[in-house]
């Protein structure tokens, strides 16, 4: 990061920037520096390089207005494809884009799709449908599809999207499965190999009673799936145990067998793992452990299931279980030793000397609980700065008395206790810990917190965060944090990006994170300025700003997520708004919003400052007249 830093301070300008930065250390740039403004961005440059997709939006809009060969950019650049761009493309051209996506198997997020989904259909469906981002077709229904091919082909295309883009419980995703099984005529809960082929990753959403009653034919599609509930979880394993699959009763698996069944490995049970050959299970655990992508808790839960369940309290070291240094080098060591076992043999001046190493295996909290005591026994009074960030899994133990033993002095000691993911109360002992010594909220510091623990801080830390760190910091999104936070980052966010105000759509891709403080008239000039904002940063908006939008304002903003504002409607703040309109500005839209006020009838404005006592009496006395006012008007417009 200091040597980027370095560079950027040198460079003067994002092209050189990009050109001298090492390829290896481009995710450091912060994305506020990869405005090109003016600049031509160089195409090859910026292909060499691997960018988030933070970092790539930032350009992209720059970049194809640069290339007119879409074939030519890596997927590196195109995962920063951005809605605002949408608008200055002619259709064609736009899904010529969309097609070179899919080419290149570029990996978009939800508000990227649904956004493609939208300008690729603008102009009606198009009948070369397959040649788009299957990924794409998520936010599309078998009816869009239906002129260009079968229910079948379509739902064999969604099976072979990430249906994980979808919240689980959506109505969205709900309704893909309901429409896929009435599609593949399936009555039962018996799904055919030759069907579960089509469902692909649709299978993932069955219930328990398809996975019991399908004797093993789902379970390569469950292979693939990133998360299940208890009832499927259960389910899988008993039909593991049975032995009534193709891969037999567990006593009979082969390495070749556990490969197959890899991603389902997190589920196996002790019953399961107590009857896998320990002569193939554990040179395979060794390797799968090795390049596991499963999280250490869901590993650690594998290696509770590994150890004995009744364990001898060892008073001392068995001869066999000296702990030698190959012992620690071996990332298999927590299944050797159950957690009496380590108190007993592990010596604390081997596990001080060893500690970042040990703490990538993934020991029990049992074991881990073991291990904090051994610090605590070598350091009473506190552990000294090169223990903390090597503290690991451990510091999940620590407590907030042990905290206030320690003294944060650096930004990178905070790094690296915040990467553990304490919990919050915990988190924000750490943060007023680093504070309360006078140092400063600076780049790391502010990256360290991020998004997860921002709403941590306090009102005085708060006001700490200066505009030029928050500029180089990465994206901080406050939109689940109290109104007071937002309202105090807000300012600071639109000072820090100030001199990029003119360079659409980079300066929104800045300001994004932070609107959810943002004043209305802030609101109406972006929407000005054809952003396309989706719908779930529009419903994060501060209420009292979006009630002084006019229809006209939320037309601008949402451009063409604008339809997704009837999916709203019964929600804050959109309902609070369509409450306040007239129904006549509201068919404007023309997305079939109702509620609003009838013509006809009286409507009072939004007052956004707080009233007074004072401020009420003159409203007060009016709404006593009031009935008066109305019959006099009556009687008057009777006798005439």
């Amino acid at each position: 990061m200091a040597l980027v830093e370095k560079i950027a301070s040198a460079a003067g300008s994002p092209v050189n920037l990009v050109k001298y930065v090492p390829n290896s250390l481009a995710n450091y740039i912060p994305k506020s520096l990869l405005a090109f403004g003016n600049e031509k961005p160089s195409v090859q440059e910026l292909n060499q390089k691997l960018w988030s997709r933070e970092q790539a939006a930032m350009f992209f809009n720059d970049v194809i207005k640069t290339e007119s060969n879409f074939s030519r950019l890596s997927p590196s650049v195109l995962q920063g494809f951005i809605c605002a761009a949408a608008n200055e493309m002619e259709t064609e051209r736009f899904q010529q884009l969309a097609k070179v996506m899919k080419q290149k198997n570029v990996e978009l997020g939800e508000d990227q799709l649904s956004c493609l989904a939208k300008r690729v259909t603008l102009n009606g469906i198009p009948e070369d449908l397959d040649n788009y981002p299957k990924d794409m077709l998520l936010f599309l229904s078998p009816s869009d599809y239906a002129g260009t091919g079968s229910c079948q082909q379509y739902f064999s295309n969604i099976g072979e999207a990430n249906i994980d883009l979808l919240q689980r419980d959506s109505p969205q995703r709900k309704q893909l499965l309901v429409e896929a099984l009435a599609c593949l005529k399936i009555p039962g809960t018996l799904v055919s190999e030759e069907n579960a082929e089509v469902l692909g990753h649709l299978v993932c959403d069955l219930g328990e009673e398809y996975i019991r009653n399908s004797s093993g034919s789902l379970l390569p599609q469950l292979n693939q799936c990133q998360s299940f509930v208890p009832s499927q979880e259960e389910a899988i394993r008993n039909v593991l145990s049975s032995g009534s699959t193709q891969f037999g009763p567990p006593s009979k698996w082969s390495a070749s067998t556990l490969n197959e069944l890899s991603g389902l490995f997190r589920l196996f049970d002790r019953n399961i793992l107590q009857k896998i050959p320990q002569t193939v299970l554990t040179p395979w655990l060794k390797s799968f452990m090795h390049d596991s992508p499963l999280p250490r808790e869901q590993l650690a839960s594998i290696v509770k299931n590994l150890l004995p369940s009744r364990r001898k309290r060892a008073a001392e070291c068995p001869a066999d279980k000296t702990i030698t240094e190959e012992v620690v080098m071996d990332e298999l060591m927590p299944i050797y030793y159950t957690p009496e076992e380590l108190q007993a043999c592990l010596q604390g001046v081997t596990l001080v000397t060893h500690l970042a190493l040990m703490m990538q295996y993934p020991f029990t909290d049992q074991q881990l609980a073991v291990l904090k005591k051994k610090l605590d026994e070598m350091y009473p009074n506190g552990y000294p700065d090169k223990i903390i960030p090597n503290l690991g899994a451990i510091s999940s133990f620590v407590t907030i008395d042990d905290i206030k033993k320690w003294n944060i002095t650096s930004a990178d000691t905070l790094a690296f206790l915040l990467s553990n993911e304490p919990p919050n109360e915990q988190a924000a002992v750490i943060i007023t810990k680093y504070t309360d010594l006078g140092n400063p909220l600076n780049v790391t510091a502010l990256n360290a917190i991020g998004t997860r623990y921002i709403c941590l801080l306090t009102e005085p830390q708060l006001k700490m965060i200066e505009p030029s760190n928050l500029k180089m910091a990465k994206s901080l999104d406050p939109s689940a944090c109290p109104q007071s936070t937002k309202d105090i980052l807000y300012p600071k966010a639109k000072q820090a990006f100030s001199d990029q105000r003119n360079q659409f759509p980079a300066y929104y891709n800045l300001i994004k994170p932070y609107l959810s403080g943002a004043p209305g008239e802030d609101l109406r000039a972006l929407s000005k300025d054809n952003v396309n904002m989706d719908i779930g940063t529009f419903m994060s908006l501060k209420k009292d700003s979006v009630l002084n939008l006019t229809a006209d304002n939320i037309k601008g903003l949402l451009g063409l997520n604008l339809d997704d504002l009837k999916n709203q409607q019964y929600n804050s703040p959109a309902k609070d708004w369509i409450r306040l309109q007239r129904q006549s500005e509201l068919n404007k839209l023309d997305i079939g919003l109702t509620g609003g006020i009838p013509d006809g009838y009286i409507s009072l404005p939004p007052k956004v400052e707080k009233p007074t006592s004072a401020s009420l009496r003159p409203i007060v006395r009016v709404f006593h007249l009031l009935p008066a006012l109305l019959l006099s008007f009556l009687l008057t417009s009777f006798l005439s």
